[in-house]
């Protein structure tokens, strides 16, 4: 008799997302509920919907209004859904909240992210500050791991060990965290080694910034000629990788890639990868590589600019490297094959020369230029690039 055979690998969740719309958003709700499901999509799960509720501020105690929260659950039966995921980050009592209402496991964009940074560390230090990460997150969310002994409190034998539990969790989750600071203190000193090292050396230092996705990775490869890992996805390096580049008049410069920012990274997230993101404070120049062909380059220029200022270190002299115009296309839907139409595309819609510079880093387009204008902030000849400078957005652009 023939046997039946079944699969043992695990079914990718199935998510429904939520968010809210609220005033003073960087982006708008649907942008930010469609950059939730890459991430969800990124993570591993199956978008099976999602839904959007207008509000002045979230609700204190479950994010959304009853009624919403009604349809949500009606639509997470409906869907089959196994994961709510809330496009901000969850008071821990709305996190509990949120899954009676729902019966489901309920996420938030914070531990999306967090979850999609622990499947890409790859180094001891990348693993070092996404678990201190995850461990921050964590602690105060540690009552509602032992939610299941609520509904046995008074009964004979129950009495007790919940809150003991808690607490012993959390002195281990105390510890660890001390213990993964000190770590990272000490990864903290041995690179502050080696940029001592790089300054002795006198060879100035530019460092790649920019939201996820905009191709720094690969335009750093394009201009290094290392390998470079470069691939169509959210955080797709995490590690900073440094390679030596020569300028057009003989110069060698180093070149760092850093951790692609996003809007609402994670507090915790920016604080745990300090150690890796303090070589933006050794730079001589930021190299701001932004997705021109990205429908709101402009807020994502905003969001990596906000990170910046956080890190104190905004004021640097910066270039702004608007990538990927092999992907315009003119009025015609035709799309660009040489730099040169791609220029004439960038230049009709108004774009200001000096520290704005169009490359393909695919197609290798624009690299001299580019190399020409690192030389001019080298020299101080750049002024601090502006998120205005993005009005190069290409306002009837499109996309081949």
């Amino acid at each position: 008799m023939a046997k039946t055979l079944h699969s043992t690998a695990p079914s990718a969740d199935r998510a429904y997302l939520v968010a809210a719309d609220t005033p003073g958003a960087l982006l708008p709700a649907a942008e930010s509920v469609a950059e939730l499901a890459e991430l969800a999509r990124t993570a591993g799960a199956k978008v099976v919907g999602s839904a959007v509720q207008r509000l002045n501020s979230p609700n204190v105690a479950t994010y959304i209004g009853k009624g919403k929260l009604e349809e949500v659950a009606a639509a997470v039966q409906e869907q089959d859904a196994n994961v709510v995921i809330f496009d901000d980050e969850l008071s821990p009592s709305q996190q509990r909240n949120l899954e009676r209402a729902l019966d489901c496991k309920v996420l938030d964009r914070t531990a999306l992210i967090l979850d999609i940074f622990a499947t890409r560390a790859s180094t001891r230090e990348g693993k070092l500050q996404v678990q201190l990460a995850q461990m921050q997150y964590l602690l105060p969310r540690l009552a509602g791991q032992w939610s299941h002994l609520e509904r046995m409190e008074g009964a004979i034998g129950t009495r007790g060990p919940g809150e003991t539990q808690i607490e012993t969790d959390r002195r281990l989750v105390r510890s660890r965290i001390t213990k993964l600071r000190r770590d990272l203190d000490q990864v903290r000193m041995q690179r502050s080694q080696r940029r001592r090292q790089r300054a002795r050396s006198g060879i100035p230092v530019i460092s790649l910034v920019g939201y996820t996705n905009a191709g720094k990775s690969t335009l750093m490869r394009a201009l290094s000629g290392a390998d470079v890992v470069a691939e169509d996805k959210l955080f797709a390096t995490l590690d900073p990788v440094t390679r030596r580049i020569r300028l057009p008049k003989g110069e060698t410069v180093l070149l760092t890639d850093t951790v692609g920012f996003i809007q609402k990274l994670p507090t915790d997230l920016v604080a745990a990868f300090r150690a890796t993101l303090e070589e933006l404070e050794e730079a001589d120049v930021l190299l701001h590589v932004v997705d021109i062909t990205h429908p709101h380059s402009t807020e994502q220029v905003q969001a990596v600019n906000e990170t910046l200022e956080s890190l104190d270190v905004a004021d640097r002299p910066t270039i702004l490297a608007l990538n990927k115009i092999d992907r315009l296309s003119d009025s015609k839907d035709v799309p660009v094959e040489t730099y040169e139409q791609a220029l004439e595309l960038v230049r009709e819609a108004g774009a200001e020369p000096g520290n704005v510079v169009f490359v393909s880093a695919q197609r290798k387009w624009g690299l001299e230029e580019l190399k020409s204008i690192i030389e001019l902030a080298l020299d101080g000849a750049l002024p601090v690039a502006q998120p205005e400078a993005v009005g190069a957005a290409l306002p009837e652009r499109q996309t081949g």
